[in-house]
C-alpha cells in the first residue's frame, strides 16, 4: 500500500494534465455550442457589427481557451520539474494571448470590410477602394503592434527597438527606392482616386485598357477586355496620364453622313426631320448640345452630321441605341426618296472633232 501510495504521488501530475485537459475540451466543446446558439439569434437582428463579432471570435476563442488550458497544464507540470522553460509559461502564454486577440481583430476588420463593400446586412455600400485602403491600413497597424507588444514582453525594449528601424529605414529606403515609389503610389491612388476596383480606365500614353480588378500597395491589376491580367506598378500612374470613361456623364454619337448630289433638294428637310428625331428621341440628353447640319460639299457627297449625347454611359447599351438612331435616319433619308452616297466618278468623254 504505501508503495502504491508513493507511486500516485510521483505520478500526480499525470492525473492532473489528463484532468486539466479534459476540462478545457469540455468548456471548448461548450464554447462551440454555445457561440453557434448566439450566431443563429444574432442572425435575425440585421446588424452587422454583432455578426462580426460573431463571426470574428469563433476561432480565436477556440485557440484562446486551449492556450489559456494548455498553460495551466504546462504550470501544473512545472511545479515539480526543474526545466529553466516553465519558468517562461507566463510569457509565452501572455504573447499567445495577445496574438490571438490580434487575429481576432484582423477577422473583424475583414468581415466588416467585405460586407461594407458588398452592401450585405442592409448597410450602404461604400466605395471598394476607400474600404480596402481603410482596412490594409488598420490591419498593417494591428501588426505591427502585436509585434511592438510581443516583443516588450519578451523583455526586449521597444523604444531601441523603434530607433533601429529609423536607422535601418534610411538603408532600407536607399536599397528598395521602386518598392518605396510603388508604395506612395498606391497611397496617392487611395487619396485622389482616379480610378476605384470594376472602373474601365485606358491611357493615351501606353497600351493600357481593362477593368480595374484590385489595387494593392505594390501593384495595380487590370483585365484587359481579351481577358489577360495586365500587372501595373502603382509608381508608373505618378506619370500616366489615365482615361476613365466609366465616369462619363454620357457617351456622344458623332456620325457624318453624305447625300447623292441629286438629293441636294431634300438637305433641308432631313436635317430637319432628324434633328426633331433625336429630340424625341427617349434615350437622347437634350440638355447637352444637340446638333444636326449641313456641313460639307464633299467629293461624292453633301455632307451633315449627327452630334449628340445619350442619357446612358453603359457601352452595350450605348451601341444599342446608336443602332436605332442609324437606323431611323436611314428611313427618314428614304422617306424623302433620296439615298445615301457612296464614292462615284463621273467620266465625260468629249466628242473626236470632225474635219
Amino acid at each position: 500500500m504505501e508503495a502504491l501510495i508513493v507511486l500516485m504521488k510521483e505520478h500526480l501530475w499525470m492525473v492532473e494534465v489528463f484532468a486539466i485537459v479534459l476540462a478545457t475540451a469540455g468548456v471548448r466543446f461548450a464554447a462551440r455550442v454555445f457561440m453557434t446558439r448566439l450566431a443563429k439569434k444574432m442572425e435575425h437582428t440585421g446588424n452587422l457589427y454583432d455578426d462580426a463579432l460573431i463571426d470574428a471570435a469563433r476561432k480565436p476563442l477556440g485557440v484562446g481557451i486551449w492556450i489559456l488550458g494548455i498553460a495551466f497544464a504546462a504550470q501544473s507540470v512545472g511545479g515539480t520539474s526543474q526545466a529553466e522553460i516553465f519558468g517562461s509559461i507566463d510569457t509565452i502564454r501572455d504573447v499567445a494571448i495577445l496574438w490571438v486577440l490580434v487575429w481576432f481583430a484582423l477577422r473583424f476588420t475583414r468581415y466588416i470590410e467585405d460586407h461594407v463593400v458588398s452592401g450585405e446586412h442592409g448597410s450602404t455600400p461604400v466605395d471598394t477602394t476607400t474600404a480596402r485602403a481603410v482596412g490594409k491600413l488598420i490591419r498593417a497597424s494591428l501588426i505591427i503592434t502585436g509585434i511592438l507588444l510581443g516583443l516588450q514582453a519578451f523583455g526586449f525594449s521597444i523604444s531601441g527597438v523603434l530607433a533601429f528601424g529609423g536607422i535601418g529605414g534610411i538603408a532600407v529606403g536607399f536599397a528598395a527606392r521602386d518598392l518605396l515609389a510603388n508604395f506612395f503610389g498606391a497611397l496617392m491612388i487611395f487619396l485622389d482616386r482616379p480610378f476605384s476596383v470594376g472602373d474601365w480606365v485606358r491611357s493615351p500614353d501606353r497600351d493600357i485598357e481593362g477593368t480595374v480588378e484590385e489595387i494593392g500597395w505594390r501593384l495595380t491589376r487590370i483585365r484587359t477586355f481579351d481577358k489577360r491580367p495586365l500587372y501595373i506598378p502603382n509608381s508608373v500612374f505618378a506619370s500616366l496620364a489615365v482615361e476613365n470613361p466609366s465616369r462619363m456623364a454620357n457617351r456622344r454619337i458623332y456620325e457624318t453622313i453624305g447625300l447623292r448630289y441629286a438629293d441636294i433638294h431634300t438637305m433641308q428637310a432631313v436635317v430637319e426631320e432628324v434633328e426633331a428625331m433625336l429630340r424625341g428621341h427617349e434615350a437622347i440628353d437634350t440638355s447637352q448640345t444637340l446638333m444636326v447640319n449641313f456641313v460639307s460639299f464633299g467629293a461624292s457627297s453633301i455632307d451633315f452630321f449627327i452630334y449628340a449625347f445619350t442619357k446612358t454611359t453603359a457601352w452595350v447599351e450605348f451601341h444599342g441605341i446608336k443602332q436605332d438612331i442609324l437606323l431611323r435616319v436611314a428611313q427618314i433619308i428614304a422617306q424623302h426618296e433620296a439615298e445615301i452616297a457612296y464614292p462615284t466618278r463621273t467620266l465625260i468623254v468629249e466628242p473626236e472633232p470632225t474635219d
